[in-house]
């Protein structure tokens, strides 16, 4: 009986140690990622490369390289960043395939790496791309940047594998669950001009520059807010 309590305090600790190591470096990710703090992703993507066995920790690895390869390097450098990536993504997945999370950031490195090789490529690796964003929203319905993802996939696609009314209801979804982000109602407006629905394009770039900056996204937000005031000159 005491060798079983002992046993399961040891698993207790175990289990809440990973549960508080993953929560602080999610928030230092946030942080690092709003602000596109290069000199400290590096910093975190080492430690974070240290973690090989917990599943949510390997799913913010993949996520962070994701980001990091967006922002922080040359061109010429991403492609392997992203490739890095989807393979610490896949190593997540297998390990815990129930975690939303690990779905959703191994889908969006598979989507920046099909968007960097180009639309041949990228088309051989929509069935993946699709296979984890869902699944990540069927475990975890409280994921935006998913819904976002699947809005800009319908969009973005060529026909006949784009679908504008379901790009819009996945941004929409998005917007929903999370209205403070910026950089929703921006997809949304280039949506609408693709479409051709301009004064619903024009009112998405407007709220884009009014809207306060989400904490968590603050230089996409800012460059959001450029490329809009872009958009609406274009559309006068």
């Amino acid at each position: 009986m005491r060798k079983t309590i002992i046993i399961l305090l040891f698993l207790f600790l175990f289990i809440n140690t990973f549960a508080q190591s993953f929560t602080k470096l999610y928030s230092e990710f946030k942080v690092i990622n709003s602000y596109h703090k290069i000199h400290e992703m590096k910093i975190l993507l080492e430690e974070l490369s240290s973690y090989t066995n917990d599943a949510s920790i390997l799913a913010l690895y993949c996520n962070a390289l994701t980001e990091y390869a967006n922002w922080g390097v040359d061109k010429n450098k991403k492609e392997e960043i992203y490739q890095k990536a989807v393979e610490i993504g896949k190593k997540a997945v297998e390990l815990n395939p129930n975690i939303g999370y690990s779905h959703y950031a191994l889908g969006a490195a598979i989507g920046r790496l099909a968007q960097y090789k180009g639309i041949v490529s990228s088309l051989f690796m929509l069935g993946d791309f699709d296979t984890h964003i869902k699944q990540a929203i069927k475990l975890d319905p409280t994921l935006y940047t998913a819904y976002i993802a699947l809005g800009m996939r319908y969009r973005d696609v060529p026909w006949p594998l784009n679908d504008y009314k379901k790009s819009e209801k996945y941004l929409l979804k998005a917007a929903e669950i999370e209205p403070g982000y910026v950089n929703t109602y921006y997809e949304l407006g280039i949506l609408y001009k693709i479409w051709k629905k301009y004064d619903k394009a024009k009112q998405m770039f407007e709220k884009v520059i009014s809207m306060p900056l989400h904490p968590d996204w603050i230089e996409q937000g800012k460059e959001s807010k450029e490329l809009s005031k872009k958009e609406l000159k274009e559309l006068q």
